[in-house]
């Protein structure tokens, strides 16, 4: 298959995968109201400030957008297979097909973990915050925090178990992998600057050291197994 031909593929899947996530988008904003009362159930019936109607609309589009990202995530592993499967003989179709579905259930896990965790996570934050804030926490702020909760618990538990199901027929080598660790930083560094919540600048470290920590015990697996 050409390079033409390669991107074409590629045009193709990304355009399936879009059009998941607006779908799933397009359920989660007309369901936003109580998705919101049921992502501000661990504050204890503290009320949310929202400063306007545009911002109480931004949080909408951004539970909506987090929302449509979860819903989409089977089209989008699978788009991802169909994508890489082409190149593969049947041996490794074989080895590559059973991490798919295991990829997509550790998504799911984590993202039911980061709402177990979130009033422990809720509680940490409100130690960095002043009382007002403590006691009226703002809308905007609170539901940054939560939504970059959702997805990173999802992607973080999902993300060593698909590069482990690439690397076994070599799509993704261990140097590739390791040499891309600059790359996982400076991810880490945009994470926690354009995701920090309130001015809080401990949870997003501690979520992307956890992502950064994950990566190299993927690294560490692949290696052993010789890979």
């Amino acid at each position: 298959m050409s390079l033409v031909d390669h991107l074409g593929e590629l045009r193709t899947r990304l355009f399936r995968s879009i059009i998941a996530v607006a779908l799933g988008s397009a359920v989660g904003f007309y369901y936003a109201t109580p998705i919101r009362e049921f992502l501000q159930a661990p504050l204890d019936g503290v009320d949310l400030q929202v400063l306007g109607v545009g911002d109480a609309f931004v949080i909408q589009v951004k539970i909506a957008l987090v929302v449509g990202v979860i819903l989409a995530m089977p089209v989008l592993l699978w788009q991802i297979w169909a994508f890489v499967s082409p190149g593969l003989t049947p041996t490794e179709r074989k080895t590559v097909r059973p991490w798919v579905p295991l990829a997509l259930f550790f998504f799911v896990l984590g993202v039911v973990i980061a709402y177990v965790v979130l009033p422990y996570a809720i509680t940490f934050l409100k130690s960095f915050t002043d009382e007002t804030l403590q006691f009226h926490p703002a809308a905007g702020q609170y539901f940054d925090f939560v939504t970059t909760l959702f997805l990173v618990f999802g992607l973080v538990m999902e993300f060593p178990i698909l590069l482990y199901g690439l690397s076994r027929v070599g799509i993704v080598t261990s140097e590739r992998l390791a040499s891309s660790r600059r790359m996982v930083i400076l991810g880490i560094a945009i994470f926690a600057a354009v995701a920090t919540p309130g001015g809080d600048l401990v949870s997003p470290f501690v979520l992307g050291g956890t992502m950064y920590i994950l990566f190299e015990l993927t690294v560490f697996v692949i290696k052993r197994s010789g890979r």
